[in-house]
C-alpha cells in the first residue's frame, strides 16, 4: 500500500502518531511526500496532479480523499478495504494539497473517500487516514482495538 500526500510532515508529535500506526500495518504503508506546488491555484493543482500521478503505480487502485467522496463507517471502510485488496492491485491513497485535487487525479481515481464536509488540516487527515487503515485491518481480523459498543 502507498499513501501519496502533498506536503511534508514536520511536527514531531504528528510524526509520532503516524509512526504509531505505520509500524502495526500489514501489508506496510509507504508514504510518499510531495512538495507543495507554486504559482496560481490552477497551476498549483496542475503541477501537484502531475507529481501525484507519477508517484502512483500505473496499475494501482487509486483512492482519493475528497469532500465529495463516500463517507464510511469504520466497519464499512474495513469491508471496502477487503474488497479493494481482493482485486490484486496495490492500494494507493492520495491526499491533495491546500488547493485540492486536480480533475485529472479525480478522473484517474477508482474510489473517493470523505472524512465529512468539515475542512481538516492536511497533516491531521494523514493521521486520521493511517489510523483508519489500521482500524480497518483490526476489524477484519477481529482484533479488540475496534470496539463497536455492542455487548
Amino acid at each position: 500500500m502507498r499513501l501519496v500526500a502533498v506536503g511534508r510532515m514536520k511536527d514531531k508529535a504528528e510524526l509520532a502518531l503516524v509512526e504509531r500506526y505505520l509500524k502495526r500495518l500489514r501489508p506496510r504503508l509507504d508514504i510518499v511526500e510531495l512538495a507543495d506546488g507554486r504559482g496560481s491555484p490552477d497551476e498549483i493543482k496542475r503541477r501537484e496532479a502531475q507529481a501525484i500521478l507519477a508517484a502512483c503505480p500505473p496499475q494501482a487502485f487509486l483512492i482519493v480523499l475528497d469532500e465529495a467522496g463516500r463517507s464510511f463507517s469504520s466497519p464499512g471502510f474495513s469491508e471496502a478495504m477487503a474488497e479493494w485488496s481482493a482485486l490484486g492491485r496495490p492500494l494507493c491513497f492520495v491526499i491533495g494539497g491546500a488547493e485540492g485535487l486536480d480533475a485529472a487525479v479525480i478522473e484517474r481515481s477508482d474510489a473517493k473517500l470523505s472524512f465529512g464536509t468539515l475542512t481538516w488540516p492536511h497533516m491531521l487527515v494523514r493521521i486520521m487516514l493511517v489510523e483508519q487503515i489500521y482500524r480497518a485491518q483490526a476489524i477484519a481480523v477481529g482484533h479488540p482495538y475496534h470496539r463497536s459498543g455492542r455487548p
